[in-house]
């Protein structure tokens, strides 16, 4: 087998036991990057000097000492999570030429878990986007059909791991924005529960919604992965000091007895037929195996859209005013403070963040926050309420990841609100803070990759991964790659 199409559990099983270095595997990942990156733009950095020292650092320590789950495994991290020395761009011009003089924490859990990075991966600019369009860098072509998109804002994450550029990777989900990419790109796509990992060094779009999660090929590393990032942090106050499990332990356990909600609210018209009928032949998988389902309801699903996008543009209308062009990035001369600040803000954001920048300034201005902010905070409050009934009479709840595949790239760039509706069903899970996964559950009759969606309540992540590998060790959809 290539080396580029090993598992992280099976690489990891190589490299302890001598069969390949963690050089050897660096170097093959980093020959696949250079060769397949030009189609696909799935990075927009690539450190292959780090990459090899921290290589041959983990080769040293796979001999000497006592080697960790992830000790020279490669991955790549989404451009809005610092690396120090790396440059961080966040998908935009305002950001170019930023280098961060820190680690985000997650990256400081890695490095100590020695893995290697790869280096940094698209996104869609400050990670608002359903597409990966909205990059200053040029969109991210999805490896199952370049002429489509890989999902957004994480979909150079997505793409990486699809297309075997990385075994295991890095992205942020605020409303889907890895759960999606996951599901379009045929990848496991894991948010955790908000505070459940620090977000330190995370470059902030909506700050009571932002969320780091991982990409992989399998459930099960998908729970490695999360065991080296997950854990209270001190830097970020919105942490939660709550034990950490081993994500690993319980996977083999079966599904017998596990109740799952099916939202009606989620099985709807307007669906893509073939993702529809692919998540309810999942069901039956997951039925066969032992599990029970049931039919839930969720009755503020419908305002969930209306409400994420007052919510997280009002937080990104004042995340976003820290870049000015004095502390960050490129300036734009101007004889006034004033005009130089508009000069620079206007050069450098793309249209989409501009035009959230709008809908969030006017949303919380005076005269309009109770109606607007205010408002969107109640309903989210009956939002998560819905989520908390459900599960008191379920344990997990699955559903369509995204209502739709990968459709192709420019076809929703002028029509935002169509390009809102990509999320329409992860968004839900977003605002109640909840866990959520995606699992590639089949394909359509283009070959597309379709997303089945698993929602569990706050800090489940242990219950919907364990889920998640169930199905996989029933079925072989995983084991499908892209033709590059």
């Amino acid at each position: 087998m290539e080396l580029h199409h090993l598992s992280i559990t099976a690489a990891a099983a190589q490299l302890r036991a001598g069969e390949i270095t963690s050089v050897e595997l660096t170097e093959a990942l980093l020959r696949r990057i250079e060769a397949l990156n030009p189609k696909l733009n799935a990075f927009l950095a690539v450190t292959a000097g780090l990459a090899l020292e921290q290589a041959r650092e983990a080769d040293w320590r796979l001999k000497t000492e006592a080697a960790r789950p992830l000790t020279g495994i490669p991955v790549a991290i989404k451009d809005v999570i610092c690396v120090k020395g790396v440059p961080a761009t966040a998908g935009s011009k305002i950001l170019s030429g930023y280098i961060p003089p820190y680690n985000a924490t997650v990256v400081e859990k890695l490095l100590a878990a020695g893995v290697v990075i790869l280096g940094k991966t698209n996104t869609d600019e400050f990670a608002m986007g359903s597409s990966t369009e909205n990059s200053a860098y040029g969109p991210t072509r999805n490896p199952w059909d370049v002429t489509r998109v890989p999902g957004g804002s994480s979909g150079g994450s997505a793409a990486a791991v699809a297309a075997g550029l990385a075994l295991g990777a890095f992205g942020s989900d605020t409303g889907g924005s890895v759960r999606q990419p996951g599901a379009l790109c045929g990848v496991v796509g894991l948010k955790p529960s908000y505070g459940r990992v620090s977000r330190y060094g995370l470059i902030a779009f909506a700050s009571s919604l932002d969320q780091i999660g991982v990409f992989a090929h399998t459930a099960e590393d998908a729970a490695l992965l999360l065991n080296a990032i997950a854990g209270h942090d001190p830097h970020d106050g919105t942490s939660m000091p709550t034990p950490v499990p081993d994500y690993t332990a319980k996977l083999g356990e079966g599904l017998r007895g596990l109740r799952i909600g099916l939202p009606k609210e989620y099985f709807i018209g307007g669906v893509n037929a073939e993702v529809s009928a692919a998540v309810n032949v999942a069901v039956k998988v997951l039925e066969s195996l032992g599990a029970k389902t049931r039919a839930v309801s969720l009755p503020h699903t419908d305002l969930a859209l209306s409400t994420y996008y007052i919510i997280a543009p009002a937080e990104a209308s004042a995340n976003l005013a820290r870049f000015d062009g004095v502390r960050y990035g490129p300036r734009v001369d101007a004889p006034a403070m004033w005009d130089e600040y508009r000069k620079t803000r206007g050069a450098g954001f793309g249209p989409e963040v501009k035009r959230r920048i709008m809908l969030g300034t006017y949303a919380l201005s005076t005269g309009y926050y109770d109606a607007y902010y205010l408002q969107a905070q109640k309903v989210r409050t009956l939002i998560k309420g819905d989520f908390d009934k459900a599960f008191a009479d379920v344990d997990v709840i699955a559903c369509p990841t995204s209502p739709d595949t990968a459709f192709k790239i420019g076809e929703k760039v002028d029509d935002p609100l169509a390009m809102y509706l990509e999320d329409v069903f992860t968004l839900p899970g977003s605002l109640a803070g909840i866990a959520g996964l995606s699992v590639n559950c089949g394909f359509d009759a283009f070959g597309l990759p379709i997303g089945l969606q698993l929602l569990g309540p706050a800090f489940s992540e242990e219950r919907i991964l364990r889920v998640a590998h169930q199905y996989q060790q029933a079925t072989e959809w995983h084991k499908r790659e892209p033709k590059l």
